[in-house]
C-alpha cells in the first residue's frame, strides 16, 4: 500500500500524542521507530546542482548520508524563530556528531526573493557561524515534497532514507535530544560513522575590520560612532572620521559584565546613548547591557535579561530577573510626562515593542514602574501586521528598528517591521498603532514585500531591519532591496534615494542611484550636516550619505596602534585584505648616499584632489618591496619590524594640493656599496574638507632608486 505524505504526518502526529501521555518515552519512541521502518516512506533525495555549503561536494542521501540518522532543518535566514533553534541544533551537533552516526543539514527554503541568492546565505552562514552543512533548495523541491508547512521545522531521516519523525517551531531541544539518543541506540548496527566532505565557508571567506555590522548609532555628545560590530561580538567607538576610540568586548562570544577587555556579548545589534552610557542590544544573549563611560574607566553591565532566551510576553520583573526575547534594536526615550528616561526596545522574538525604565517612573494608564522594570509596551505577540488603536491589540512581525521623533515634534515612535516589510508607527501621545509604509490592509498577510515607490500600503519593501530620522523625512534600510529609501512623514510618500536593487559593493560618488549596498541593516543620521551613516551589513562598511551633495563615500575604520588604556589587552588590529595589481609606481629623484650612514631619510610629495586633506590622526603608513637581488639581499638584511613604519606628515608645501611626508630607512650592517631599486609602498588617509568624512584607505606606488657609496 503507497502512503502519502500526509498519511505519514497523521502517525507521526499520533506519536506525539502519545508521547506526551507515556510514562515510557523509550519504549514509545521505539515502537514508533519500528511502525516507521515498516511503512518504510522514502524521505526524496536532493537534486542534483543545487548550492551546497560548508561542504567540498554536493551530498546525496544515498551516498554521503546513507547510514546516518540525518536531521533536515527547514530554515530561511531572516526568520528570527529560525535563530533562536541554532543553539538547539549547536547542542545536537556536540552530543551526536558525525562520528556518532548523526548529520544536521540545513535545508535553506527562502521566504523572500532576496533569500534566493547562494551569496546572500553564505552571509548568514558566516553571521550566525552555522557550522553544518546547507544546501540552497532555492525552488524549495524538498520543503514541497516533505509538506513542510513552517520555519523551522526539523525533520527526521533514518539510516535508510526513511522519514522518522518531525519536530515545528522552536523550543523542542530536549525532545529532539532525547528522540535522537534512542534513534542512535536503536539504529547502533546500522549507522555509518564516517565524517562527511565538510570546507567551512568561514575558512574561505576574506576578513575585514569589522564583521557583518548590524546597527550604528551617532554620539553627538562625544562627537563619536557608535558601531555595532555583531560578527565580531563587541561595540566599537570611532570618531567622525572611523579612528576607533574604544573597543568593547573580547571578541569572544558570551555574557559576561566587566571593564572594555574582559566584557563579552553575543551578535549585538541596536545601540543607543545619552550623555555618558551606551545601550546595547545583545541580541544572541537575550539581553540589554549598558556600557557607562566614566572616571576614565568603562564599565558594561547587565540592565535585563537572563543570558537565555525567554517566552514571557508581558514583563513587569526588574533587571536580570526579566526573561527577554531577541531584543533587535533599542531608542532612548523618556515617560509620557517627559520626567524620568527609558528605553524603548523592539523585541524581535516575541514580535513586540518592550519599555526599560532607567529610573523611577510614571507610564500610561496612570501606572507607575520602579527603576530596572521592563515589559511590554505594544503587540499582542502574535507574528502579524495588525494595526489597533489599543497598544496591547496591534501586532508586529519581528520589529528589528527604531526611530523616534522627540515631544516637541511628533512625537512617535518609527518601527522597521521586518517581516511584514513595513514601517509602522507608534503614537506617544496616544499610543495609536499605524501603518507608514509598506506591507498591506490584511494583518495576516506577511508576503506583501516587493520593491516599488509610492505611498502608503502601495509602497513596496522588502524586509526593512533599520530606520531613522532626518528632519521631516524617515530614511529607511530596505535591506533585502539592498536601497536607502526616504518617507516623506508629511505625504506618507516613499522614495528610492541610493541602491540599485543589485547587492554589491560598488561606490558611486556621482550616482546615487548606482551605488550599491548588500542588505544594509542600520542607520544614524546627522541632521546639522545632513549626513546618513549606514551599517552595510553584508560589505562589512560603514558608508556616510551626504543627501545634500547627493554622494556616498565609506568610512574607513582606522585603528591606531595605541587606543585609551580601557582598551588595553583588546586585539584592536585590524585585518588588511590582500592588495589586487599594483597600480604603475611613479618614480622619485634618485638619493645617494654613504654606506656609513645609519639610516636613509626620504621624501615623497602626495597629491591630492581638490577639497581633500589627509587625516593626520589615521596610521598613515609605509612598507617596503623589492625585485632584484641586490635590493631583495637589503631588505631581508633589515629585521621585518623596520621593513615597515608609519609616515611623518610634514606641512602642506607651496602647492596648496600637495603634502609632504617622509620616512626614515634603516640602513643594515654590512651593507655593500651598489644601486638598490626600492618599492615603496604607502597607504594613506584621506577626508573631505568640507563634510569631515574620511573616504577608504588610498595606497600609493612609489619607485627609490638608492646608491651607495663608501
Amino acid at each position: 500500500m503507497n502512503h502519502s505524505i500526509f498519511d505519514v504526518l497523521g502517525i507521526i502526529s499520533d506519536f506525539d500524542e502519545e508521547l506526551a501521555a507515556s510514562h515510557d518515552k523509550v519504549v514509545s519512541t521505539r515502537k514508533h521507530l519500528n511502525q516507521m521502518d515498516r511503512l518504510n516512506f522514502s524521505v526524496p533525495n536532493f537534486s542534483r546542482g543545487l548550492d551546497w555549503l560548508n561542504v567540498s561536494e554536493e551530498l546525496n542521501l544515498g551516498e554521503h548520508l546513507k547510514g546516518k540518522l540525518v536531521v533536515l532543518d527547514f530554515f530561511t535566514y531572516c526568520c528570527i524563530n529560525c535563530m533562536h533553534i541554532l543553539p538547539d541544533l549547536e547542542a545536537v551537533e556536540e552530543q551526536f556528531p558525525s562520528s556518532a552516526g548523526v548529520a544536521v543539514i540545513g535545508v535553506h527554503s527562502a521566504k523572500f526573493f532576496n533569500e534566493k541568492v547562494t551569496a546572500n546565505i553564505i552571509s548568514a552562514v558566516l553571521r550566525y557561524n552555522i557550522q553544518h552543512p546547507v544546501v540552497n533548495d532555492e525552488n524549495a523541491e524538498m520543503w514541497q515534497a516533505l509538506a513542510v508547512s513552517c520555519w523551522p521545522t526539523l525533520v527526521f531521516v533514518g539510516p535508510d532514507g526513511q522519514l522518522l519523525y518531525s519536530v515545528a517551531g522552536e523550543g523542542h531541544r530536549e525532545k529532539v535530544i532525547e528522540f535522537l539518543k534512542v534513534a542512535t541506540d536503536y539504529y547502533a548496527d546500522k549507522l555509518n560513522k564516517c565524517d562527511l566532505p565538510m570546507r567551512l565557508e568561514k575558512d574561505k571567506a576574506p576578513v575585514s575590520s569589522l564583521s557583518f555590522p548590524g546597527k550604528i548609532c551617532l554620539w553627538s555628545a562625544k562627537q563619536s560612532v557608535i558601531i555595532s560590530d555583531t560578527g565580531n561580538h563587541r561595540i566599537i567607538v570611532t570618531d567622525l572620521q572611523g579612528v576607533v576610540k574604544h573597543v568593547i568586548g573580547t571578541g569572544q562570544v558570551g555574557f559576561q559584565d566587566g571593564s572594555a577587555k574582559t566584557a563579552k556579548f553575543s551578535s549585538p545589534q541596536g545601540v543607543a546613548c545619552d550623555k555618558t552610557n551606551i545601550y546595547v542590544a545583545d541580541t544572541g544573549n537575550h539581553a540589554l547591557r549598558q556600557i557607562a563611560f566614566g572616571n576614565g574607566q568603562i564599565k558594561v553591565t547587565t540592565l535585563s535579561g537572563t543570558g537565555h532566551q525567554g517566552n514571557d510576553k508581558n514583563g513587569g520583573k526588574i533587571y536580570s530577573a526579566q526573561e527577554l526575547s531577541s531584543p533587535w534594536d533599542l531608542v532612548c526615550s523618556k515617560t509620557p510626562d517627559g520626567e524620568a528616561p527609558l528605553l524603548l526596545v523592539a523585541m524581535a522574538g516575541n514580535h513586540q515593542i518592550w519599555v526599560f525604565f532607567l529610573a523611577d517612573g510614571q507610564w500610561y494608564k496612570g501606572m507607575s514602574y520602579p527603576v530596572g522594570t521592563c515589559l511590554r509596551f505594544a503587540g499582542s505577540g502574535m507574528e502579524e501586521n495588525r494595526n489597533n488603536s489599543y497598544p496591547e491589540k496591534a501586532s508586529f512581525a519581528q520589529p528589528s528598528g527604531l526611530a523616534i521623533s522627540p515631544k516637541s515634534s511628533r512625537n512617535v515612535l518609527y518601527i522597521a517591521d521586518s517581516e511584514s516589510s513595513s514601517v509602522r508607527s507608534i503614537s506617544l501621545d496616544n499610543c495609536k498603532v499605524s501603518n507608514v509604509v509598506g506591507g498591506e490592509r490584511d494583518p495576516t498577510n506577511l508576503f506583501a514585500f516587493g520593491d516599488s515607490d509610492g505611498k502608503g500600503f502601495d509602497a513596496k519593501l522588502q524586509h526593512p531591519l533599520g530606520v531613522a530620522l532626518l528632519e521631516d523625512k524617515l530614511v529607511v534600510a530596505d535591506s533585502y532591496n539592498h536601497k536607502i529609501k526616504c518617507v516623506d512623514l508629511n505625504t506618507n510618500v516613499c522614495e528610492t534615494v541610493a541602491g540599485t536593487g543589485q547587492p554589491g559593493a560598488t561606490v558611486d560618488p556621482d550616482n546615487l542611484k548606482m551605488c550599491q549596498f548588500n542588505e544594509p541593516g542600520g542607520l544614524a543620521t546627522d541632521e546639522v550636516k545632513k549626513l546618513v551613516y549606514i551599517a552595510d551589513t553584508n560589505n562589512n562598511a560603514i558608508k556616510v550619505l551626504n543627501l545634500e551633495k547627493k554622494s556616498v563615500h565609506q568610512m574607513p575604520i582606522v585603528f591606531p596602534k595605541a587606543v585609551d588604556q580601557n582598551t588595553e589587552g583588546v586585539d584592536l588590529k585590524p585585518v588588511v585584505k590582500a592588495a589586487g595589481k599594483k597600480e604603475a609606481a611613479s618614480t622619485l629623484p634618485d638619493v645617494t648616499t654613504r654606506i656609513s650612514v645609519k639610516q636613509l631619510s626620504l621624501n615623497i610629495p602626495i597629491e591630492l584632489t581638490e577639497g581633500q586633506h589627509l587625516n593626520t590622526e589615521a596610521p598613515n603608513s609605509w612598507k617596503l618591496s623589492a625585485s632584484d637581488d641586490f635590493s631583495i639581499k637589503f631588505i631581508t638584511m633589515l629585521p621585518s619590524c623596520d621593513r615597515k613604519g608609519e609616515l611623518m606628515i610634514g606641512s602642506k608645501s607651496n602647492t596648496p594640493l600637495t603634502h609632504e611626508v617622509s620616512l626614515c630607512v634603516k640602513v643594515p650592517q654590512g651593507i655593500t656599496p651598489g644601486t638598490l631599486t626600492l618599492g615603496l609602498d604607502l597607504q594613506i588617509f584621506v577626508c573631505l574638507d568640507d563634510e569631515n568624512v574620511c573616504l577608504p584607505p588610498k595606497t600609493l606606488h612609489f619607485k627609490q632608486v638608492v646608491s651607495f657609496t663608501l
